[in-house]
């Protein structure tokens, strides 16, 4: 059973310590027995090809991917050429007691931060579900997280993400700036080595949409013009 959910802010919630000790061991567990099938990479930033800080992969039906020709779902790893694992179920029924939404994520994409990888502000907006909200665990060392408004210019507030913390925006804050400013280093035991996970759930196409990959490899004008960093 969750905790209390806190209202940081119109459509943004967050459970602090929803997963427990023996939960967050057992998804990491879930999520590296799937990495040898789609090994994290670096993205690279559209039109300039800058590799981004973090390294990323996906679980479910669509991964979220950017080069220079800019960002998009696809069904296949883009280095790998094959489909994407499927999402653990422990997250599967973790968005469903969180979201209450028709219908399941079809993208898991799992951002690995080491050393002084960070995200800059950006939006998540290359889905056609927008009424869904966005789901993001945190596993590992703690993240100062900044989450604003649909501004770019916008005030903003900032928050730590814990190992086990659970953060859900949508509504409103659907179209929210966020990102990590720092990950804040030996602040979890969790992951050999240090680092932090962000696994971010996101329902991509529309429930009545006919098959689930509807809309992959469709490309965003307006983010690839901003180049923003994702995740």
């Amino acid at each position: 059973m969750l905790p209390r959910a806190l209202e940081i802010g119109p459509g943004i919630r967050l459970w602090r310590e929803a997963l427990d000790a023996a939960t967050q061991r057992a998804l990491l567990a879930e999520i590296f027995a799937r990495v040898p099938l789609a090994p994290f990479y670096r993205p690279r930033m559209p039109v300039s090809g800058k590799p981004f800080s973090v390294e990323e992969t996906n679980f479910g039906p669509l991964g979220w991917i950017s080069d220079e020709t800019g960002y998009r779902y696809s069904a296949q790893h883009p280095q790998m050429g094959r489909p994407w694992p499927d999402i653990p179920a422990a997250l599967l029924r973790l968005w469903t007691e969180t979201t209450a939404y028709p219908a399941p994520p079809e993208c898991c994409l799992v951002n690995r931060y080491r050393g002084t990888a960070r995200m800059g502000l950006h939006q998540d907006r290359d889905e056609e579900a927008l009424d869904a909200p966005v789901l993001s665990v945190s596993l590992g060392d703690t993240a100062v997280f900044r989450i604003g408004g649909t501004s770019r210019r916008g005030p903003t507030k900032s928050l730590r993400l814990e190992s086990g913390d659970v953060l859900c925006f949508g509504g409103p804050a659907r179209l929210a700036f966020h990102g990590i400013d720092r990950v804040v280093p030996a602040t979890s035991g969790l992951l050999p080595g240090g680092g932090r996970l962000n696994l971010t759930l996101r329902r991509v196409t529309t429930p009545e949409s006919k098959t689930p990959d509807q809309g992959a490899d469709r490309a965003s004008p307006a983010l690839y013009a901003l180049g923003a960093g994702r995740g």
